[in-house]
């Protein structure tokens, strides 16, 4: 009994599995294929000959790196300030006192309800106001700010922290800033990876902000790939979409990979009271 129930349980990952993967299989797939074989039909699964140049033409077709430099530059940029500005304000929420702390952390929460697509006719005036157009200071900005999740995911890791700990630390002298970074932020590397790899998810993966806010000399992979690859006829050649998009994929795949471990202790630690 507990065989047959381990094996179905198993099977059942298998297929959802199977079920996760097979969009990025079919991608894969069609990076492989001649332009001839996506418009013949009945549509064959695997390609007759697999056809690898697609990926060079892909990287060639436009300077494919050079937006991946942009791309790289703003979500490693994002990442890195938004996690530690997330931290601090998850520490300050945690273990300092202050009146309307709690309105003011409800109000915090309240904002992940609210749907982005509001707010990008009024970001836009704001940094066309400021000049900040065509720049990647809106990303700088947008880090320092922190962001209500990741704050939510600190402010839950820190309540959790012996108080020994903190008081251990005021007994030797240490002030509220040298308790955050020599005790709680080097203790929460496992809410540290998760923040790193959600918030270059995020903005790796954001089409709308770059598009809103950059021309294109600046902007990102996300917007060149919609746009780049067309034939003479401005016809989307869709081997090349997928060769590109399959390698646009690599870096967080490999981002997740190395901090993987860290990143299902911190989803994991973060929800507990």
């Amino acid at each position: 009994m507990v065989l047959s129930r381990r094996t179905a349980t198993y099977m059942l990952l298998v297929a959802c599995l199977v079920l996760f993967l097979s969009p990025f299989g079919w991608l894969a797939v069609t990076a492989l294929k001649a332009p001839a074989e996506l418009r013949a039909l009945p549509i064959h699964w695997w390609p007759h000959q697999p056809d690898l140049a697609n990926f060079q033409d892909a990287l060639t077709a436009f300077d494919y790196l050079g937006y991946a430099r942009n791309s790289l530059t703003i979500s490693v940029t994002y990442s890195v300030l938004v996690t530690f500005a997330s931290a601090w304000a998850g520490f300050g929420f945690a273990r300092l006192e202050a009146p309307g702390k709690r309105l003011i952390f409800g109000v915090l929460m309240s904002t992940m309800m609210l749907p982005a697509v509001i707010t990008l006719i009024p970001t836009y005036l704001m940094f066309a106001k400021l000049h900040l157009l065509n720049t990647y200071m809106p990303w700088v900005l947008w880090g320092l700010c922190g962001a209500p999740y990741l704050i939510f995911l600190f402010r839950q890791f820190f309540v959790n922290m012996p108080k020994e700990l903190e008081e251990a630390a005021i007994v030797d002298g240490c002030g509220t800033i040298r308790i955050f970074a020599r005790i709680f932020l080097p203790q929460s590397w496992p809410v540290i990876a998760t923040s790193l790899i959600l918030s270059f998810a995020w903005t790796w993966g954001d089409y709308i902000a770059p598009a809103l806010l950059l021309d294109d000399d600046h902007t990102t992979l996300a917007v060149k790939l919609a746009t780049g690859y067309v034939n003479a006829h401005g016809e989307p050649l869709s081997n090349l979409v997928a060769a590109g998009a399959v390698m646009y994929v690599l870096p967080v795949l490999a981002l997740f990979l190395i901090m993987q471990r860290g990143f299902v202790a911190g989803v994991a630690t973060s929800g507990l009271k």
